[in-house]
């Protein structure tokens, strides 16, 4: 069944693996610079294949004039009647001198985890998948490793904004055990799940299906909905 789809990025963040594009100009082809936008291009026509619909537009707009109810007002627009939002991750998509709560990613997040009430119809909170961009290497060793000793996967949360991280690894009941003193997961760890764009791309409706059945299980989870 298709699913209408919300995307979150950072459209001008160029720390990503470069995609080829050329433009047309009066000299001929020119190639542009990629950025996240362009993945959104590449997502969008795969969404539209399986069915899923794309909704929402983030035109990079300044936050420093917006109070936070025109904030909200905006992404309710956009975020109401979506039913999974998919976060794209990259290397750039955090503005290091910025507070969390200026920039747009934080707050489409918590919108979409929010249940919101118009017109006297209630949503439910979104399904949110994480997906990881490839940085200008071609590489995701930014935010995914691999641990060989432990045979497991390991995510470098510290890079993510506060909401992303708080809704990984919260899961009340954690089925955890020690490896060369770490905690290693497994089964369904986070309401919040990371998927590489290459993995995303093969089989999209697999993980948004995911993101839907961790949504109606969301009382098993710590689930933060609000930005700090």
């Amino acid at each position: 069944m298709g699913r209408k789809i919300f995307v979150s990025y950072k459209y001008f963040d160029s720390q990503v693996q470069d995609l080829n594009i050329y433009e047309d100009s009066l000299y001929g082809k020119i190639k542009i610079q990629t950025t996240a936008r362009h993945y959104v291009d590449k997502l969008t026509d795969i969404l539209e294949d399986d069915d899923h619909i794309y909704k929402g537009e983030d035109d990079d707009e300044s936050m420093e004039s917006l109070a936070d109810s025109t904030i909200g007002s905006k992404l309710g627009d956009k975020i109401f009647d979506s039913s999974v939002t998919i976060v794209l991750i990259s290397k750039g998509m955090k503005e290091q001198f910025k507070a969390e709560r200026d920039q747009w990613i934080p707050w489409e997040i918590s919108y979409s985890l929010k249940q919101q009430d118009r017109q006297g119809q209630k949503s439910k909170t979104n399904g949110v998948i994480a997906v990881v961009l490839p940085d200008e290497l071609g590489s995701y060793s930014y935010y995914i490793t691999h641990d060989p000793e432990c045979n497991c996967r390991m995510l470098n949360t510290g890079i993510l904004f506060e909401i992303l991280r708080e809704n990984m690894f919260n899961v009340k009941n954690p089925n955890r055990s020690i490896c060369n003193g770490k905690w290693i997961y497994s089964g369904d760890y986070s309401y919040i799940d990371s998927v590489k764009w290459e993995d995303f791309m093969v089989s999209p409706t697999k993980y948004i299906d995911k993101a839907i059945e961790l949504r109606d299980r969301i009382s098993e989870f710590d689930v933060v909905k609000n930005l700090k």
